[in-house]
């Protein structure tokens, strides 16, 4: 007896369909899965075996073949157990009438999906990567999805019907005309990001704060250079407190990354990533046995925080220069490529030499010219180029810091400013989503900011200064972003001049 039931997987962030097929027949009682599963597919077995009988329901005592077709597909994860139990009940006849599975009155069944965990005693258990799942459902044109309970929200923030089950039982009652608790979401709205750091409590540093405003307000990337107690670190987590509420799209698609890496529910704040300098090249960018996302696609849609950049390895660093540049991962393996989304702002903080104390108006600086050439030579010039802004924190002086804190503005302020920018962008640029300067094509550039006479001749004097091709255009869509903080139409020279300014990487290689 041959049954067919219908299901998803997850490759990457990606949902792709699965057809559960499954065959009784004589022999000897057996159980084997083919279709290319993992260890935790292949133990479905005895996960499926015991549900059923704890259900209720008479496990066959005949040779299982179950097939997870496309084949040539590797099948990960526990969420197949579901539709491999309601095809083993389907093969044996408990299925009943089976109508939401074999059609009524001639007409063609639904095209449903079913996936979850069981435990022991029949119960649903929430899956990861429901949401990716349900997404390539909706696109595949299914009618409808059975999820856990605890994944229901997630597969009805795609767009499709999701049914919720507790029990394999409350499933099969389903399957032959019953009802299942179908949610909706009331609304598309996501919380925003709690702030780590607020601005207000960062002691002075007037042109970091100016900076930390534009590059919030602009999706640019930054990087802080100054002595250790500069505030450095306690800056850069005040930008998440900055930044906009996530969209709804910027949300879902944030949440298929997370969720590949076995998170569950959907993620309502701006993700906030700060890996340690040890981390490995694979745990920045994503691969691995598993082939899961790394640090640069987990921070999608938010900021990625590397402190002490100079640190890192060389090789991790500069692997981070292709998501910097094209916002995208992708890891290559002999058997598949997958892709994974990566657009981050990266904010990167280092000292100035490896004491740290470089330039201290007080305290001495103990490195060699050489030692400090090789500190700095860490941070390639491509890598840097990348960088938008570069901005130096000087030592903390004892008056801003004893400072009452009401004469330094809040975070809610500058946030008020960085979202009318924000907003001016989204209008210019026609999109919704990642609709900032940073991400401007060179289209976009000859179109929004043109230069006149005076601004051509600032940029020729910055290219002799040593800035390249690539810099040159960020400091235009940073000059950009500091003309739409001021709700200005055009970019003028004084808008360039402070974006000129704001790139310290001449200051940095004069350091060595």
């Amino acid at each position: 007896m041959l049954s067919r039931v219908h299901s998803l997987g997850l490759r990457g962030v990606e949902g792709y369909p699965v057809m559960v097929e499954l065959d009784l027949a004589n022999g000897l009682p057996g159980f084997t899965t083919v279709g290319l599963p993992d260890s935790a597919v292949r133990e479905s077995r005895e996960r499926v075996t015991s549900a059923v009988r704890n259900s209720g329901f008479k496990f066959p005592a005949r040779r299982i073949t179950v097939n997870l077709a496309p084949a040539q597909a590797r099948k990960q994860g526990t969420h197949f157990d579901l539709p491999i139990a309601l095809a083993v009940l389907s093969a044996s006849g408990q299925l009943g009438d089976g109508r939401r599975l074999a059609g009524v009155d001639g007409k063609p069944p639904p095209r449903l999906g079913f996936v979850g965990e069981l435990a022991l005693d029949g119960r649903l258990r929430s899956v990861a990567g429901v949401l990716a799942m349900a997404l390539r459902a909706k696109e595949e044109g299914f009618t409808g999805v059975v999820v856990p309970a605890g994944n229901v929200r997630e597969a009805a923030a795609a767009g499709v019907q999701a049914y919720a089950a507790d029990t394999l039982r409350e499933v099969v009652d389903f399957i032959n005309g019953g009802e299942l608790a179908c949610p909706r979401l009331s609304g598309r709205c996501v919380h925003r990001a709690k702030a780590i750091e607020e601005l207000a409590d960062v002691k002075g540093q007037a042109l970091a704060k100016r900076a930390l405003e534009i590059a919030a307000a602009g999706g640019h990337n930054l990087l802080l250079i100054g002595p250790p107690g500069a505030g450095k670190s306690m800056l850069a987590k005040c930008l998440t407190g900055l930044l906009p509420t996530l969209s709804w799209g910027e949300a879902l698609e944030a949440t298929r990354v997370h969720a590949a890496c076995g998170r569950r529910g959907l993620i309502g704040e701006r993700p906030f990533r700060a890996p340690h300098h040890s981390a490995s090249t694979v745990s920045l960018i994503g691969g691995g046995p598993g082939s899961r996302p790394g640090e640069a696609s987990l921070a999608h849609g938010g900021v990625l925080f590397l402190d002490e950049l100079a640190e890192f390895s060389r090789g991790a660093l500069e692997a981070l220069r292709q998501p910097l540049e094209e916002h995208k991962v992708m890891v290559t393996r002999a058997r598949e490529a997958l892709e994974y989304p990566a657009r981050f702002q990266l904010v990167a903080a280092t000292n100035p030499c490896p004491c740290g104390w470089r330039g201290h108006p007080k305290k001495a600086c103990l490195c060699s010219r050489p030692a400090v050439s090789r500190y700095l030579a860490r941070l390639s010039g491509p890598l840097l180029d990348r960088i938008d802004i570069h901005v130096e924190m000087p030592a903390l002086d004892f008056r801003d810091w004893a400072r009452a804190p009401g004469a330094v503005e809040t975070s809610a302020q500058v946030r008020a400013r960085v979202g009318a920018a924000r907003q001016r962008q989204r209008r210019r640029l026609g999109r919704e989503d990642f609709a900032v300067n940073a991400y401007m094509t060179a289209a976009d550039l000859r179109r929004h900011c043109a230069l006149d006479a005076e601004g051509l001749e600032l940029l020729e004097r910055a290219t002799a200064a040593g800035l390249s091709a690539r810099a040159l255009d960020r400091c235009l869509r940073v000059a950009r972003t500091i003309a739409d903080l001021e709700a200005a139409e055009g970019v003028g020279a004084r808008h360039l001049g402070e974006a000129v300014q704001l790139r310290g990487l001449e200051r940095l290689q004069r350091l060595c």
